[in-house]
């Protein structure tokens, strides 16, 4: 049995307390209310709906949608900056240990199944799509498809985010009586992207970060250039292959340790039997096996 290693044994504990500590809100949860105190302007750097009773700072896709749809462009570059500047210091470090829905599709893959699915035929074009998301629903249209105001629509909160949904929708919905009585379309097709959102994280580990979210499409831009990276060593690695067996988005950590779909999560760090794989702020010097 292969012992394992390394930092990031207690990743949940991370993730919970982060989700914890973003969304302390209580009062929000107690009267069905937003929070619109100071934080609020700031951002976080998960996938965090801003329309959470408990959440005390802004999701940074939807700000970015809001500005761009405002023509609020000075307060763009401070999101633009905000992304550039976690992007270039973690990657999607942010997307394993620092995003509440990240978290939560964790612990659904965690609900036994059958069969667990890794792969499938299109796998890795279906990893594209979230780039197309990004460029069309959070840039594009709301830039572009504008009222007689000029004003235009977060549309990725709006049709697609289940995010959204789970942290800001449904809770203010139980929460405000007067909410109910507006549901409608809209609120129902949201509840269907949800409900497969879950049921695929059951089967598929995070279906949404690998297929649909634009914020993780941006931090893996990042992935090779950002200054937390892993790192392998070649003499080190036996090439046994536990570390690709153990990644739960089906990469090979020894052929492509700073790949973009990489989440930083450290199961492979965990698995190396013989240490060859480290994760942290420094510079990869891999060697040509």
């Amino acid at each position: 049995m292969v012992k394992k290693r390394g930092k990031f044994r207690s990743r949940h504990v991370m993730q919970a307390a982060w989700a914890l500590l973003t969304n302390g809100y209580l009062a929000g949860f107690l009267h069905g209310k937003i929070y619109q105190g100071p934080w609020k302007k700031l951002c976080v750097p998960g996938l965090n709906c801003y329309s959470c009773p408990g959440a005390l700072g802004s999701c940074p896709i939807g700000a970015l949608q809001a500005v761009l749809s405002s023509r609020n462009f000075q307060f763009a570059y401070y999101v633009v900056g905000f992304l550039l500047l976690i992007g270039a210091l973690l990657g999607r470090f942010v997307c394993g240990f620092l995003c509440p829905f990240g978290w939560i599709q964790d612990l659904l893959h965690k609900i036994p199944f059958p069969r667990k699915c890794k792969t499938f035929r299109g796998d890795k074009l279906l990893r594209k799509v979230k780039y197309g998301i990004l460029l069309i629903f959070v840039i594009l249209l709301p830039l572009f498809l504008v009222d007689i105001l000029g004003q235009g629509t977060p549309w990725f909160c709006k049709l697609i985010c289940p995010a959204g949904m789970l942290e800001g929708g449904i809770p203010l919905v139980l929460l405000n009586q007067g909410l109910r009585s507006a549901i409608g379309w809209l609120y129902a097709w949201k509840g269907v992207i949800l409900g497969c959102t879950v049921l695929l994280s059951i089967w598929i580990y995070r279906p949404f970060c690998k297929y649909l979210c634009p914020l993780g499409a941006i931090y893996s831009l990042f992935n090779p250039i950002s200054i937390f990276r892993l790192r392998v060593d070649r003499e080190k690695c036996t090439q046994c292959g536990a570390c690709a067996k153990a990644c739960g988005m089906h990469l090979n950590p020894v052929q492509t340790p700073n790949h973009p779909e990489c989440i930083r999560c450290g199961a492979c760090q965990n698995t190396c039997p013989s240490g060859a794989i480290h994760c942290g702020i420094m510079r990869s010097y891999e060697k040509k096996i």
